[in-house]
C-alpha cells in the first residue's frame, strides 16, 4: 500500500512536510536546505569524472578535494542512524585504473563514519577494453554515521540456494541450519568463505534494451536502489540522493514509502526525473522487478550462436567445449 497516494505534488526545495522533493541546482545548494540530522538514506553515484557529457574532466585530485567538501556537507544532514550508499567505478587516466572507491574511503574515515560493506555491483554487459580485461562491475561504500544504524534484513533476504541444509553435529544437529525467511545476500568479502555466485550483487546495468532506460549515460537500475532503500530505512523516512540524474533513487523510494528528495542541476534530466515519478504514480512505469533472475541465453538465440564465418575459429572450440562440460 502507497502511504502517499493522495499527494503527487513535487516540491522544488526540501519541505519536512513534503512527501517528494526534486531541487534543480547544484547539489551543495540543495544540501544547504536540509535540517540537520533529517535524513536517513543518501544514497547516490556521484558524476566520476570521467568525461561524460554532463561534467567536465579534472585531475583526480581536485575532483575528490570537491567531493570531500559535499561529502562533509552530507554528513551533517544525516541522521545518527543513517547510512550513505555511495557507488562509483574507476576513474582512466592514460589507460591506467584509478577504482575510486578506494580514494573515497579515506574521505568518509575523516568522518569518523563505519564502513559496514564494500559491495560488489557485477553486471554482464558494457563496453570492451582493448588493453586491459573489460570492466564489469562497480562498488557500493555502504558507511553508517553511527554504530547504531537502521539495518532490516527481511525485506531483502534472498532465496537459499540449499533451503534443506541441517546442522550435522552439536546440539542442533539435524535441524534445519538456514532461515525461512531466505538468506543474507551477502557481500563480495564473504566470497573467501561463502559461495562466489552469491556474494556478487548481479543486477543488470540500464543499457539500450533495458526497461528503465533514458538518455542518461550512467542510468542506474532501481532495483539496485531498492535493496538499500529497504534494508536501511524504515517506512517515512528521508531518502536523499544529491545526483539525482533522471529520478532512479527517488522512485526506489517512494515504490517503498519512503520520502525522496533530490537534486539535479541538468533540466533534461529534472523533466525526465518527473516524468518518469508521473508514470510509476499512473502506473505505466516499466521497471526490473526486485530479485529477478537475470537472463540466461539457451543456445537456441540466433544471436547466441557460433556464426558460420567463425567455425574455424578458437572461440567455436571453446564453445563446443562448454557445452560439453555440462
Amino acid at each position: 500500500m502507497n502511504l502517499f497516494p493522495s499527494d503527487r505534488s513535487i516540491a522544488d526545495r526540501f519541505n519536512p512536510d513534503a512527501n517528494l522533493v526534486l531541487y534543480r541546482g547544484d547539489a551543495r545548494d540543495s544540501i544547504e536546505t536540509i535540517p540537520s540530522n533529517s535524513i536517513a538514506l543518501i544514497v547516490t553515484s556521484p558524476p566520476y569524472n570521467i568525461g561524460k557529457d554532463y561534467e567536465q574532466k579534472t585531475a583526480l585530485e581536485q575532483y575528490l578535494k570537491t567531493q570531500e567538501k559535499t561529502i562533509g556537507e552530507l554528513y551533517r544532514v544525516l541522521r545518527e542512524d543513517g547510512s550513505i550508499c555511495w557507488q562509483v567505478g574507476n576513474f582512466i587516466q592514460n589507460g591506467e585504473v584509478y577504482p575510486l572507491d578506494i580514494f573515497y574511503y579515506d574521505i568518509f574515515k575523516k568522518l569518523n563514519m563505519f564502513l559496514r560493506n564494500r559491495i560488489v555491483w557485477h553486471y554482464g554487459h558494457g563496453l570492451h577494453a582493448k588493453k586491459r580485461f573489460s570492466g564489469r562491475y562497480e562498488t557500493i561504500l555502504w558507511f553508517s554515521k553511527s554504530d547504531n544504524y537502521i539495518f532490516n534484513l527481511d525485506p531483502v533476504r534472498v532465496p537459499s540456494k540449499y533451503p534443506g541444509k541441517r546442522h550435522y553435529k552439536g546440539a542442533k544437529k539435524g535441524q534445519l541450519s538456514g532461515n525461512k525467511k531466505g538468506k543474507n545476500p551477502s557481500d563480495v568479502w564473504e566470497i573467501v568463505v561463502k559461495d562466489w555466485e552469491d556474494a556478487i550483487w548481479d543486477i543488470p546495468n540500464v543499457k539500450s534494451n533495458h526497461p528503465e532506460k533514458t538518455n542518461h549515460p550512467c542510468q542506474y537500475p532501481v532495483e539496485l536502489v531498492e535493496r538499500c532503500v529497504l534494508a536501511l530505512t524504515n517506512e517515512d523516512d528521508w531518502v536523499f540522493d544529491p545526483y539525482a540524474g533522471t529520478g532512479t533513487s527517488l522512485i526506489a523510494a517512494i515504490k517503498n514509502n519512503r520520502r525522496a528528495m533530490g537534486s539535479e542541476k541538468e533540466a533534461d534530466y529534472i523533466e525526465i526525473a518527473k516524468k518518469r515519478i508521473n508514470s510509476y504514480y499512473d502506473g505505466s512505469l516499466r521497471t526490473r522487478p526486485l530479485g529477478k533472475p537475470v537472463y540466461v541465453p539457451t543456445g537456441k538465440e540466433k544471436v547466441s550462436q557460433i556464426p558460420e564465418e567463425w567455425k574455424d575459429n578458437v572461440q567455436m572450440n571453446l564453445f563446443e567445449e562448454e557445452k560439453e562440460s555440462k
